[in-house]
């Protein structure tokens, strides 16, 4: 594999640096708010399917999920919320665009070492906001180890094929490293391409799938495992 490959791809949140666990807190606190309406799991199951009914639209993001928690809260209430309430729940969600993207333990230093021993053009692949997602990686100071930036509505197998055939490469030049199974890995397998699974400890309800072993896919258990792997 690493005589093949010639493009090395990272998903961003929750690869690079923790994300999912502030959305896990947001949602705990959306909770709180809503528990005049519904027990805790009523209203987690009402936000989710809130937000897959919003997804062709509003795409995946803080706004997206800020959106989500307005409409459920007036949906719930049978919209007498009060503004107080609405304004809280806004908050939430502003807050959440100033997470401190602080990249995992050994995360810089391993972007490091592969930059500077394998001859790897090294990309993100991400979905989310764009204006959000360039902020994060700006304030991860990791953007300088990059040299092009995919921030994309989905991340399918047509969305793979699109950017590996920008890139100019075969899909088995094609590498890409993520923590969500359904969206970094399984689409990049099905195209002839190649994975590396790093497991988040918090993964969320809609990148829940069934896992599956393959010859091109590499597990590890920690960021700095990929020295070795790739």
């Amino acid at each position: 594999m690493k005589d093949r490959i010639k493009v090395v791809a990272f998903d961003a949140d929750d690869t690079l640096w923790e994300n999912q666990t502030y959305f896990d807190e947001a949602e705990t606190r959306f909770c709180g708010i809503m528990s005049a309406y519904g027990d805790q799991r009523h209203v987690r199951e009402e936000l989710f399917g809130t937000e897959m009914k919003n997804m062709a639209s509003l795409g995946y993001g803080v706004m997206a999920f800020t959106l989500s928690m307005i409409e459920t809260a007036l949906r719930l209430s049978g919209d007498t919320i009060p503004a107080s309430g609405i304004h809280e729940i806004y908050s939430i969600g502003r807050e959440l665009l100033g997470n401190p993207a602080t990249p995992y333990p050994g995360v810089e230093e391993t972007l490091g070492t592969i930059a500077g021993t394998r001859p790897y053009k090294l990309i993100v692949i991400t979905k989310g906001n764009t204006t959000d997602q360039e902020n994060k990686l700006e304030r991860s100071g990791l953007k300088k180890y990059f040299s092009h930036i995919e921030i994309v509505p989905d991340k399918t197998e047509k969305v793979y094929r699109e950017i590996v055939d920008a890139l100019g490469i075969k899909a088995g030049e094609f590498l890409m490293v993520g923590n969500s199974f359904k969206s970094d890995i399984a689409p990049v397998l099905e195209i002839g391409g190649y994975g590396v699974h790093i497991p988040a400890k918090s993964t969320w309800q809609h990148e829940v799938t069934e896992e599956f072993d393959h010859p091109h896919l590499s597990r590890a258990g920690d960021f700095s495992e990929l020295t070795g792997i790739i």
